[in-house]
């Protein structure tokens, strides 16, 4: 199965994008049911350098940026689902970040493999809101509400 990332054209961003070899490298994948969408996930490694003041814990910041990314590939994914098309077929569709709201539960070890799910709440035709939570151990450490706004295409072309 090709992560959702993978089958999106001239990905730069930090946390998700194959175009950008110094970023998080994470990678989205969509479980379907009877043709649905009905979640996605991603299992993040993090590395040492990673790390927050305490060095045996993930920074807040990675933890919130892969939420982020996270959500966004979840709203992508589900809007190329709605119109009937794979990731990345026929014209692009893109989203940006509009509102995030993190809520952090408990300390995530850096040595330790997260996961990420992700579910639909609510979507319109310029919008839609993604409940994301971060994982470790089984035990929820983090939790977001991200709200992915619909942007032209013109935000990816290349400037020089």
């Amino acid at each position: 199965m090709k992560a959702i990332q993978d089958m999106m054209a001239v990905n730069h961003c930090y946390g998700c994008g194959p175009a950008n070899k110094q970023g998080l490298q994470l990678k989205s994948y969509s479980r379907e049911e009877d043709g649905e969408l009905i979640s996605t996930y991603a299992r993040f490694t993090p590395a040492h350098y990673h790390n927050a003041g305490p060095l045996h814990f993930l920074n807040g910041g990675i933890q919130a940026t892969l939420l982020d990314c996270h959500g966004i590939c979840t709203a992508l994914s589900d809007a190329y689902y709605r119109e009937g098309r794979a990731v990345g077929t026929g014209e692009a569709i893109w989203y940006a970040t509009g509102q995030m709201d993190v809520s952090y539960k408990r300390p995530v070890e850096i040595d330790k493999e997260v996961l990420l799910e992700a579910q639909v709440e609510s979507y319109t035709e310029k919008k839609t809101v993604v409940n994301c939570q971060l994982l470790s151990e089984g035990e929820v450490c983090a939790t977001a509400r991200v709200t992915a706004v619909k942007v032209p295409n013109s935000w990816f072309e290349e400037r020089t």
